[in-house]
Parts: C-alpha cells; sequence; structure tokens
C-alpha cells in the first residue's frame, strides 16, 4: 500500500471511529483518535449554540493540532501506517456552519496560520451516510448531548463537507455508506481494503458497498 497517512472522514454519526480501529488492527497502523469528549463546550454547545460555538471551536481547533502536531515530532519505529479519524480542515468546516461571519473570518485567520505547520494526509476516506442513518446511529450510541441534533444541521455539515472536497480536488476514496456495517459484515470492510490498493489521482473516487 502506497498510503502512509489515512484519514477517514464523515459526518456525526457516519461510523468514522469504528472503520477507523478495523483499518488500524488490519494494517497494524498508528491510531490517532479525536478526544472530542474531553471538550467542556461541548454539551454546553447543544444547549445554547450561539454563546458556545465559538469556545468549543477554539477548543477543537487547539487539541486537534496538538495531537496531530505529535505525528510530526515522534516517529514509530513499529508502524509504517498511521490512521486518522479526523481530517484537520473539519475544524474549518464545522466553524463555517456553526459560527456567525465575524467570528467565523477570525477564526479561518487562526486555522490557516495552524494548518500550514501540520502533515496532510495522503488519502481521505469519506463516508457518506444519509440522515436518516445518521440519527439512527446516533440514537444507538446514546450520547445524551446528541439526541436533540436536529436534520438541518446534519444536512449543512454534509453539505459543507462535500461542496469542500469536490472544490479542493482532494484525493479520496467516496463511500456511499448509508448501508455500512464494518463491525457485522467483512465484505463492507474489503472494499475498504481493496480500494487502499489502488493508487489514486487526486480528485473523488466512489465506491459502493454490496
Amino acid at each position: 500500500m502506497n498510503y502512509h497517512f489515512i484519514t477517514i472522514e464523515g459526518n456525526i454519526g457516519a461510523g468514522k471511529t469504528t472503520l477507523s480501529h478495523l483499518l488500524a488492527k488490519h494494517y497494524n497502523a498508528r491510531l490517532v483518535l479525536e478526544q472530542f469528549a474531553d471538550n467542556p463546550f461541548l454539551s454546553k454547545f447543544y444547549e445554547n449554540p450561539q454563546q458556545y460555538a465559538f469556545p468549543l471551536e477554539l477548543f477543537f481547533m487547539a487539541e486537534r493540532y496538538k495531537q496531530l502536531k505529535e505525528l510530526i515530532h515522534t516517529k514509530d519505529l513499529f508502524h509504517s501506517v498511521t490512521i486518522a479519524d479526523y481530517l484537520y480542515i473539519k475544524c474549518l468546516l464545522f466553524a463555517k456552519v456553526n459560527l456567525p461571519e465575524a467570528e467565523f473570518k477570525l477564526y479561518q485567520k487562526l486555522f490557516e496560520i495552524i494548518n500550514q505547520q501540520l502533515v496532510q494526509p495522503d488519502i481521505l476516506i469519506y463516508l457518506h451516510v444519509p440522515v436518516t442513518r445518521l440519527q439512527s446511529n446516533i440514537r444507538k450510541r446514546n450520547r445524551p448531548y446528541e439526541q436533540s441534533i436536529p436534520d438541518e444541521y446534519l444536512f449543512n455539515i454534509q453539505e459543507t463537507y462535500t461542496h469542500y472536497i469536490k472544490q479542493h480536488n482532494i484525493k479520496t476514496i467516496f463511500i456511499d455508506a448509508g448501508n455500512a456495517d464494518f463491525l457485522g459484515n467483512e465484505k463492507h470492510l474489503q472494499v475498504i481494503i481493496d480500494a487502499l490498493q489502488q493508487d489514486f489521482e487526486d480528485g473523488q473516487h466512489y465506491f459502493t458497498l454490496p
């Protein structure tokens, strides 16, 4: 496999972390997982988005930067592949949805300074899941602060992701994951593994699951 830094992205409840664990096990890869539960503003944001959106996004940006920055300074002699369950650009994408224009412009300036210092992934795996399935997954994992997320918010996040990926021609394995069961169906995981054997050009490369 030619990819040494793989990032998995998707909407809230798309199955990013589950797939990251499975691929890390398959490739004996170093696994980088977002520590979202450490954000003290997360539950407050869902209760009062206008008041807590800016500190929420600043905290996420700082913590993700700290985590990914370590990849530059630490070499793992036992793992040739690193898999992360988030792309750093998600900071900017969520901020675009959550922040008013003036705050977003300030946030964007900070993001652009920080993003230049980070290693960018070799390839992105994007899990595209319909909002109805996302809501079902969110209910199943039963995090209290997520249970009232409106459909419109998930639609906005989905549109922001797909627009950015297409606009910037990111090298992406784009998975139609509406029926995904990576834990229970080995064929679904095999589609991802087979795709990663290919040497892709920049742009989106679409796959469906059997």
